[in-house]
């Protein structure tokens, strides 16, 4: 008897907090919160109760999240239409990546956590390495186009804020968290560039010539353009997530002990 009532008071408390990150992750949808400027384009941070969820409660809960976000955003794209609204009609775009970014994020979280640290360094510095180098690489070439006035001055600041920003999160990785968080932060980018990855892989599998077009781009360089989308997109909300997600964490952790 006493093991039902432990059962049910555990599963109880789940859905709890099932519902309360799901309402969060709504109202961030619903409100500019869910959408920091960067640069030229906005970073969401509505996947971001999906990965507290999932680390702190495991992979069920996650999803579950997950999946209030990707019905939000369908629903969403149904009652504020866009010209580019209608890719999210189709639920593999709108949910099924949402749904994934639970599941990534556990699996990675419990893959790192059983790493020693050494390893898990080298996977953090490896992700990271890439990213600067790829950043970095866009930067030089950007400084290029900005003097044959191919893009803006807002462009080029945009190219070289994230190389400072990618820094940044390197450095607080290496450094302030002291080790002790890898395993959250790798989780959280996994779970980041699955919601990125997924939602961008899919409307270039259903929609890509259609989706650059209406953004007004070329649809025959629509591999490339919806590849730029995911990196100024993807990259940016990466950093933020990290920072928000291992400072909840963390403090969670504190308030346990």
């Amino acid at each position: 008897m006493s093991n039902i009532c432990i059962k049910s008071s555990f599963n109880i408390r789940k859905m709890t907090i099932v519902g309360v990150l799901g309402a969060i992750s709504a109202v961030l949808g619903m409100t500019p919160i869910g959408f920091i400027p960067v640069g030229p384009t906005n970073a969401t941070i509505m996947h971001i109760p999906v990965i507290i969820g999932a680390i702190v409660e495991g992979p069920i809960v996650g999803m579950l999240v997950g999946l209030i976000f990707g019905v939000f955003s369908l629903i969403r794209a149904i009652t504020t239409p866009t010209v580019i609204s209608p890719v999210f009609y189709n639920p593999l775009v709108s949910i099924l990546p949402r749904v994934l970014i639970g599941l990534v994020s556990y699996y990675t979280y419990v893959a790192v956590k059983r790493m020693n640290k050494k390893t898990s360094i080298i996977v953090l510095g490896t992700i990271w390495t890439g990213v600067l180098a790829y950043l970095s690489i866009a930067f030089v070439k950007n400084i290029s186009s900005y003097s044959a006035r191919s893009i803006s001055l807002g462009s080029l600041a945009f190219s070289g804020a994230l190389v400072i920003f990618t820094l940044v999160i390197g450095w607080m990785s290496y450094k302030k968290l002291n080790h002790n968080a890898l395993d959250i932060v790798i989780s959280t980018i996994a779970g980041t560039l699955t919601n990125t990855v997924g939602v961008l892989g899919m409307i270039y599998l259903f929609y890509g010539r259609w989706f650059v077009e209406m953004m007004g781009g070329d649809p025959e360089l629509a591999g490339k353009v919806i590849l730029g989308v995911g990196v100024a997109n993807g990259i940016p909300e990466a950093i933020i997530a990290v920072i928000i997600v291992t400072s909840v964490i963390l403090s969670m952790k504190k308030q346990s002990k």
